[in-house]
């Protein structure tokens, strides 16, 4: 299991003082949860973010984003960030789209 500490620790700083937040191990890497629903991670040098279906298309027009692909199948709701190459303000806007998704959900 794999994942580059440096910007999961920026990840932590982004989220750190949320109500309901775990940290769990999946997908090769480290992933943060909102009251039981994933919604970012790092695995590598990449964000994971969780975006849903509908926040898909947007999302992969945007700068740095791909979609997630761990089998050679994209996973539907989700894409990877090039986290090295965004600043701390760009990284907040991805996490806060996954917060907002996961926040859409019900708890687990």
């Amino acid at each position: 299991m794999t994942y580059n500490a440096g910007i999961a620790d920026r990840v932590v700083k982004v989220l750190e003082g949320r109500e309901g937040l775990t940290e769990r191990k999946m997908f090769g890497g480290i992933t943060f949860m909102l009251n039981g629903n994933m919604c970012c991670g790092v695995t590598n040098d990449d964000l994971m973010v969780r975006v849903g279906a509908g926040g898909l298309e947007d999302a992969l027009d945007q700068p740095h984003a791909r979609p997630m692909d761990f089998t050679g199948r994209p996973m539907k709701g989700f894409v990877f960030v090039d986290a090295g190459a965004v600043g701390d303000r760009v990284l907040r806007r991805w996490i806060q789209r996954g917060v907002i998704f996961a926040e859409s959900l019900s708890a687990k």
